[in-house]
């Protein structure tokens, strides 16, 4: 059945259901960032103790490990064994993981590998849906209505991490199992849902997987960022583990994978992704313009998240265990920017063309970049929510034009790899994100923060052996601290030793001042030039749009120009 011979209400029903799945995958992304505390006070772990960061970290991003590596492959089998049918089967997946998270049993080492392994699983639900969602939308509606389209599926993607921060931190102060539940009903919805709805047309393209090309792509992409995350963690003496021979390895054997791939590719009769596809200026310029903007965004999301939690909010007279979910309540004019842009840019897209809003957005975001590392570390907040408003705006702008530029600059058969591609670049980048801006922290907290606090600690007449101990402790541990929402003083500081500090020591020490205080100055440090580079990845996203908008329906590839031709 064609776009033509569904009845009108066909594209509406598409639209609605690719947004509720959308929508709760992107949530399931960052929903742990603010509640992991109580996730892992639930099943009985400390998560700052050295041998549970790499559990930390695992669970904050194996979920958006799974969805970076796979959206591309399950892309392309959207495009061989039906869209519909692989999204359905996503969001069959993403509900039974949700509700087998929800049941999570037992406790310590266990728990949280049970954890891990799950959210793997919900990854791998969650690429599904969004590998295939894009095309099912592009497939629905014409051409001069799927800027609006795109526009809402997208914001419902990239504002979902937003509003997931919102909801971890509502939902973990009641109960950490609800982060769990609150996928469930959703999900089971939306599979019924999309099982009696979503069907597709009869005449798919024949049947052949890409093995070789599949199992390169993945190993490159999962040894990659596997490398980024265990290269975030503390190596013998060494701040962080860049260095070591296991990281250097991953990285090594990845890249040699990713090149195996783009070798198999170029030979293969049917591959996992046409890379002809990339000799299409809207196409190729498209997903690096989405690839920057994704990492900028996501350093964002982290910077913000630390300099709330760490500094800020205390400095206020909010406690560290009150700090996550305030720090999503004080980030609402980012996300408010966002989702007033990005479905206006769709609609006025359509009708006067994508470019000026993609670059207009990406250089308004750039500016408030650059206007957010001017300001104060203790800051007014009123100009702190302008400049998020302005920065959400930008980026609302950008998303719904730069999806529309990839998915109309393809020929239709193709739009399952050019969906998954385009998510690719987006969850891949929000991973880069992480490696990038912790690496970037992490640096100029080891260069200031140990003696700055080793001062400190002496001055509350904490013994000089523990206070030498606690200020030399890896960086990532007080960083961590701040990310989640911890009292870091309470935390790194022995019981012991605060309990036989005089009453008025301690509760300096364990106050709203100390740390952040501590932390303000290398961290508008480290600010400075994580902003700046994420600036800079905004203008380069907005040239890369500009340089993609321009003609690039006459530069199809011949071999890719005549099925084009018919099926726009």
């Amino acid at each position: 059945m064609t776009r033509q011979d569904r009845p009108q209400s066909h594209k509406w029903m598409v639209l609605s259901n690719t947004t509720l799945g959308m929508l709760a995958a992107a949530i399931n992304s960052s929903i742990l960032l603010i509640s992991l505390p109580a996730v892992f006070r639930g099943i009985g772990l400390k998560a700052l103790d050295p041998g549970n960061i790499n559990y930390l970290l695992w669970a904050i991003i194996g979920y958006m490990i799974a969805t970076a590596v796979l959206v591309v492959a399950f892309g392309r089998l959207g495009d061989q064994f039906g869209r519909a049918k692989m999204y359905n089967l996503g969001f069959a997946i993403f509900t039974a993981a949700s509700i087998a998270l929800s049941l999570l049993p037992g406790q310590g080492d266990f728990a949280a590998m049970y954890l891990i392994g799950v959210r793997v699983i919900q990854g791998i639900g969650g690429a599904l849906i969004m590998a295939n969602s894009t095309a099912l939308l592009t497939d629905a509606f014409p051409e001069n209505e799927r800027g609006f389209a795109l526009g809402i599926n997208v914001v419902a993607a990239i504002g979902g991490q937003f509003v997931g921060l919102l909801i971890g931190g509502l939902l973990a102060d009641t109960d950490w199992r609800l982060v769990f539940w609150i996928n469930v009903p959703f999900g089971l919805v939306g599979t019924v849902w999309a099982y009696l709805k979503l069907h597709d047309a009869p005449n798919r393209s024949s049947h052949t997987i890409d093995w070789l090309g599949n199992i390169s792509f993945g190993l490159g992409l999962v040894l990659i960022l596997t490398a980024i995350t265990y290269g975030l963690q503390p190596y013998g003496d060494q701040v962080m583990a860049w260095t070591s021979p296991k990281v250097l390895a991953f990285f090594a054997i990845g890249i040699v994978s990713l090149i195996a791939f783009v070798v198999i590719e170029s030979r293969v009769a049917k591959p996992m992704l046409d890379l002809s596809l990339f000799r299409i200026p809207g196409f190729a310029y498209g997903n690096i313009a989405n690839l920057a903007s994704g990492i900028a965004r996501g350093g964002l999301q982290f910077m913000l998240i630390v300099w709330l939690q760490g500094i800020w909010l205390p400095l206020h007279g909010y406690s560290f265990e009150q700090t996550p979910l305030w720090s999503a309540i004080f980030m609402l004019p980012l996300t408010i920017g966002f989702l007033i842009a990005g479905p206006i840019s769709g609609y006025f897209s359509d009708r006067i063309g994508g470019v000026p809003f993609a670059v207009g957005g990406m250089v308004a975001g750039a500016a408030s970049f650059v206007a957010l590392m001017l300001l104060p570390a203790d800051f007014s907040y009123t100009a702190f929510a302008g400049l998020l408003f302005l920065n959400g705006l930008g980026s609302g702008l950008f998303v719904a034009p730069n999806s529309t530029q990839i998915m109309n600059s393809v020929p239709a058969r193709e739009r399952g790899q050019a969906s998954g591609m385009r998510a690719t670049t987006t969850n891949a980048g929000q991973v880069l994100s992480i490696g990038l801006f912790f690496s970037l922290m992490l640096a100029g907290l080891a260069a200031s923060l140990p003696a700055t606090m080793e001062a400190g600690l002496l001055a509350q007449h904490v013994p000089e052996a523990i206070a030498h101990q606690v200020a030399n402790m890896p960086p990532v541990a007080s960083l961590f601290a701040a990310f989640l929402g911890y009292n870091p003083m309470g935390e790194l500081i022995p019981a012991d030793v605060l309990h036989a500090l005089p009453a008025a020591n301690a509760a300096t020490l364990t106050g709203n001042q100390f740390f952040p205080e501590l932390m303000s100055g290398p961290f508008k440090h480290g600010l400075v030039f994580a902003f700046t580079f994420s600036a800079i990845l905004y203008l380069v996203a907005a040239f890369a749009s500009w340089r993609g908008g321009r003609g690039a329906e006459a530069e199809l590839p011949e071999s890719l120009a005549a099925e084009a031709a018919g099926q726009r």
